[in-house]
């Protein structure tokens, strides 16, 4: 399969090696000095394009995907707020997009653990859950973009909640009907997840800890391999499903 790699720091060397690795071909890199270069043939060429950037670019960058003909598998995070836009112009056939706030398999199993716990402990309203997340100091967003898909799963399946909310401090006061969730950006941690349960008598927690950003890179490498062949807009959720 012939991969275009949209950003090449830290994440998308690892994503590089990984591809190579598995017998693909890295038809075109991407960087900010060469961004005017996601017109080129070279790039057209490519069966799909992976993309991991800054807040700030992953917008114009996936546009640029679509104007290409080029299918996309998204990492970045921090732009939310323009997904929806996206989706509909995926719905209307003009792109094909592949995005997740977390591509790593155990993260994704983490995931389905998530709202599989919720559902039950939606019967217990004695317990009140919250959410803490550590990741590098070089991360821009906060609550991290895995944070919010965990407390969106679990809002859902817990009808006390009604949204979430990241403290100023931790003497703030969170209501009763928002999740707070704790951001904290320390040393190179590749990311810690942990939802807890509490009650009078005791407390429940899942944790989902990265080691390395490994995890996070085979996903999307196993994400793009699933990619062809689909059209429209989907999330590691679709890959998964297939692949279980």
């Amino acid at each position: 399969m012939k991969i275009a790699l949209i950003g090449h720091g830290k994440m998308g060397h690892i994503i590089e090696e990984i591809a190579l690795s598995r017998g693909h071909e890295i038809v075109k890199i991407i960087d900010e000095d060469n961004i005017h270069e996601l017109a080129s043939e070279e790039f057209r060429s490519a069966d799909v394009a992976i993309e991991f950037t800054r807040p700030d670019q992953a917008v114009d960058n996936i546009l640029k995907c679509f104007a290409a003909g080029v299918p996309v598998v998204s990492g970045t995070t921090g732009w939310t707020e323009s997904l929806p836009e996206l989706q509909a112009m995926c719905d209307r056939g003009d792109g094909t997009l592949l995005w997740s706030s977390n591509f790593s398999i155990g993260m994704n199993i983490f995931m389905a653990l998530n709202r599989y716990l919720t559902s039950i402990m939606a019967k217990f309203p004695a317990y009140t859950p919250s959410m803490e997340e550590v990741h590098h100091i070089h991360k821009l967003d906060h609550p991290s973009g895995t944070a919010i898909t965990l407390a969106e799963d679990l809002i859902a399946l817990y009808p006390p909640l009604k949204d979430w909310k990241e403290p100023a401090d931790e003497k703030e006061a969170v209501a009763a009907d928002l999740l707070p969730i704790t951001a904290i950006r320390e040393g190179e941690v590749p990311g810690i997840h942990s939802i807890t349960w509490t009650s009078e008598a005791d407390e429940i927690t899942i944790t989902h800890s990265a080691h390395s950003r490994a995890g996070f890179a085979l996903g999307a490498v196993i994400a793009a391999e699933w990619l062809p062949g689909h059209k429209g807009f989907f999330s590691m959720k679709n890959v998964m499903a297939e692949v279980l």
